[in-house]
């Protein structure tokens, strides 16, 4: 059967390059950097050369790179560790409501901690919206965290406005680069921003690995004690290989960036535009705003997103309903119901999201095969089949 994985915003695979540059970590050269002996001094060497090249990829110092096990984890180091070095200045923290759960849940878990959090509400086209997050700026805020780039639909926030914004009120400033880093150029200086979270399975290395840039001269407490190693941030050897392949993996992205940029952009925009024109009441999300190149939220109307799912898999076509880690919820995406994209799409929306080894050949394939899928489909809907007037489905978002 022929596979085509449309889904890289779920994960990607390891490039060839990436595992070439990791592999002797694992034999050859697999010393702790912590140990003054001659392997010991070699992995640090290979350690302080990855955080030097991933420094100069976003623009920073190798000092304001700390190792994490990923986006997960460098989220929650952004934001309870500031929160606990700035107590007392305040105990209110500003999020977007279409962060990753990695930044909500741990937004709601605080609020158990009596930390208070204010939720921005985003545009229909999924767009924080600045007014409302001026005004929602308290004495005692401390911290705003916005992504760059949304991990569902794909939508790019205006962090440089943003960031504006925190440094005239004094607050810092946390962005969620999960999604973008690798995709579009990430410069923390150009940005203005104050941390920012990197997550390695995301642009074709390894899972397990990420990083957080901590801007010189923010305080931040970690989350757990052990060692001093990633200047007493993050305690734990450093996992090598990991590190060595995120390096890779980021300097490789960055190199073809415009290249792959393009190339996505092109397919993605061939992709929407033949199923507009093949299928009927069809919404793309987030189409008014400006979004990463690669990925495409589409709602089907009149049939679930778990049915069409179903029928793609069985053709060989892997792609999500949203983020993985928010799979197995009854509800449709918070991130659609924060745009107020209605029910009757967002249950039938479904992201798909390209990648290096996406080629014309499979997005003309996956084109062939909705149409006959959602045609089908909609032939056993009651809702597709009471709504008479179909001349007045929902327009693109």
């Amino acid at each position: 059967m022929r596979r085509i994985y449309l889904d890289y915003c779920s994960t990607t695979p390891v490039r060839e390059e990436v595992l070439e540059s990791i592999l002797p970590f694992f034999t050859k050269h697999s010393g702790n950097p912590s140990s003054s002996h001659h392997f010991g001094r070699e992995a640090a060497l290979a350690l302080q050369e990855s955080r030097e090249k991933i420094a100069c990829c976003i623009n920073a110092h190798s000092d304001e790179i700390i190792f994490t096990s990923g986006g997960t984890e460098a989220n929650n180091l952004a934001i309870r560790g500031v929160i606990r070095a700035h107590q007392k200045k305040g105990r209110h923290v500003i999020v977007s409501r279409i962060e990753h759960k990695s930044v909500l849940e741990t937004c709601n878990n605080l609020e158990k901690e009596d930390i208070s959090a204010t939720y921005i509400p985003v545009d229909k086209n999924g767009v924080i919206s600045l007014k409302e997050l001026e005004d929602s700026i308290r004495n005692d805020s401390v911290l705003i965290s916005v992504m760059l780039a949304n991990n569902e639909t794909g939508v790019i926030q205006p962090v440089k406005e943003i960031a504006k914004i925190a440094k005239e009120n004094n607050i810092i400033l946390h962005c969620d680069a999960v999604q973008a880093a690798g995709k579009i150029p990430v410069d923390v200086k150009d940005l203005g921003i104050d941390l920012l979270s990197i997550s390695g399975h995301k642009l074709y290395a390894p899972k397990g690995i990420g990083a957080l840039y901590i801007k010189n001269g923010i305080n931040i407490k970690p989350l757990f004690t052990g060692g001093h190693q990633e200047k007493g941030v993050r305690a734990g050897t450093e996992n090598i290989p990991g590190i060595v392949g995120l390096c890779k993996a980021l300097e490789l992205a960055k190199e073809e960036m415009d290249y792959q940029g393009k190339r996505l952009k092109n397919l993605r925009d061939g992709f929407e535009n033949s199923l507009q024109s093949k299928i009927s009441g069809i919404n793309i999300n987030g189409s008014g705003a400006d979004r990463l190149p690669h990925v495409s939220n589409i709602g089907f109307y009149g049939v679930e997103a778990e049915a069409v799912m179903l029928h793609l898999e069985e053709k060989g076509i892997a792609v999500s309903s949203g983020s993985a880690c928010t799979t197995g919820s009854p509800e449709y995406s918070h991130v659609l119901r924060a745009m107020q994209v209605p029910p009757e799409i967002g249950h039938g929306s479904i992201r798909f999201s390209l990648g290096r080894e996406t080629d014309v050949e499979d997005i003309n394939y996956t084109v062939t095969v909705l149409e006959e899928t959602v045609e089908k489909l909609r032939e056993l809907s009651p809702v597709f089949k009471n709504y008479e007037n179909k001349s007045k489905f929902p327009r693109n978002r």
